[in-house]
């Protein structure tokens, strides 16, 4: 009997330990390919439509490639410099606009410090992030490519806020 009462304390104590924090599994959202790419293609528009040939990737909250769009004109560099922006602004959580002056990751592996990468945030909900290139800067480096990919975002915001 003492064995059975010893054992039901320490199943009571641990259950009643476990906070929402110590959850044994962790609950993310992630956009759709029938999104990602709707932002991909929305992006490389907004740019199309100011006469720049661009490329857009959109990678998860990991960084991983989610949809990529294009533009048969654009430089062959474009395709490893978005991707390279969007996996940064997704691994830091940080618009890569804003780190382009961050001495100290300068040569971290696969981070890419030029605008153009923007974490998809929406309704609080962290997705990813969408990295844009080809576009040439009006003011600082990657300015033009951060508002279309900011375009991107916003074609999506609606959809994935009424998701929510």
């Amino acid at each position: 009997m003492r064995k059975i009462t010893l054992a039901a304390t320490v199943v009571i104590s641990l259950g009643s330990s476990l906070s929402l924090a110590d959850s044994p599994t962790v609950t993310t959202k992630s956009l759709s390919m029938h999104l990602a790419n709707q932002l991909a293609v929305a992006a490389s528009d907004t740019c199309t439509k100011q006469g720049y040939q661009v490329a857009v990737a959109v990678v998860d909250r990991s960084g991983n490639l989610l949809a990529f769009a294009r533009d048969p004109l654009s430089g062959h560099h474009t395709i490893a410099v978005s991707q390279g922006k969007a996996y940064t602004a997704a691994t830091f959580q940080s618009r890569t606009l804003t780190m382009q002056d961050n001495q100290q990751l300068r040569g971290a592996p696969g981070v890419l410090l030029i605008g153009g990468g923007v974490p998809i945030r929406i309704g609080g909900n962290f997705y990813g992030a969408v990295g844009v290139s080809g576009a040439p800067a009006k003011k600082v480096t990657g300015d033009v490519d951060e508002g279309c990919a900011n375009a991107g975002i916003d074609a999506i915001r609606e959809a994935v806020e009424f998701a929510e």
